[in-house]
């Protein structure tokens, strides 16, 4: 029985590859609160299908994830710390999901990606993207912090590459992304799909639990990601959705126009 989704769908072969793609296409798959609560719900499915042996996360559409939903960013502005904290929370439970899955997850990385897609990068074992991509971290511009995203961010490039584009809002190509970690390699658009395929085969030949344990080890001895990272970054975002520069830098996009800092 096929799962019930709206904003992803997954799709399986018979040596258990399990596609997991985000399917906001017209909205260049912005994380809006369903997609991330739908993300999170799949990614626990498959992680504990014993049929389930590579999980492939992959986009619809020209972009793999333009970050979050613009129109969700508006309504924190609007919302209280309890609402906003709640909101934030979702979030950082799809990336621990994704991060924690026990099953390797490889990234295609298709196009381009931004702010929650750098995140959602970071939490996959191996991500392969296209050359002609573009990547950035772009809260910055909006009077926001790459704050929930922070933990796996940081955990991939390491802070001193991190530091690079953290702050700047900088877009960047697919050669510097593999440069910073975030892609293991970069390849022309046509020879994406076999790239893919090269990181899936070698696991078919793996045992599934020696593979989930090898993952979890990794973990365990890479940073902490923790409740208490995970609590600390949630009131990172939180504040700074409190802030005046938020407010400005959310209005001023959609109401089209450069913020009061934009020199």
């Amino acid at each position: 029985m096929a799962e019930a989704y709206e904003t992803i769908r997954i799709e399986r072969d018979a040596r258990g590859v399990a596609r997991l793609i985000l399917a906001r296409a017209e909205k260049h798959n912005a994380l809006s609160e369903q997609m991330m609560r739908e993300l999170t719900a799949a990614i626990g499915a498959l992680g504990t299908d014993p049929q389930v042996r590579v999980v492939v996360l992959a986009a619809d559409g020209a972009s793999f994830c333009a970050g979050g939903d613009l129109k969700w960013m508006q309504a924190q502005i609007a919302a209280n710390a309890e609402q906003r904290a709640a909101a934030a929370m979702v979030l950082a439970r799809m990336l621990n999901a994704l991060n924690t899955c026990p099953k390797p997850v490889i990234g295609a990385i298709h196009g381009n990606a931004f702010g929650g897609g750098i995140g959602m990068m970071s939490v996959c074992d191996v991500a392969v993207g296209v050359e002609s991509a573009r990547f950035g971290l772009t809260e910055t511009k909006l009077g926001l912090t790459p704050a929930t995203i922070s933990p796996y961010v940081v955990a991939r490039m390491g802070e001193a590459r991190a530091r690079r584009v953290f702050m700047s809002a900088r877009l960047f190509d697919a050669r510097e992304a593999q440069e910073l970690g975030l892609l293991a390699k970069t390849v022309a658009p046509e020879a994406l799909e076999a790239a893919i395929e090269a990181e899936v085969a070698p696991y078919l030949v793996c045992a599934p639990g020696a593979v989930a344990e090898a993952k979890a080890l990794v973990r365990m001895l890479g940073p902490q990601i923790d409740e208490t990272v995970i609590a600390a970054t949630i009131g990172k975002l939180v504040e700074r959705w409190e802030s005046a520069e938020a407010v400005e830098g959310i209005s001023a996009f959609f109401e089209k126009r450069v913020p009061d800092w934009n020199l």
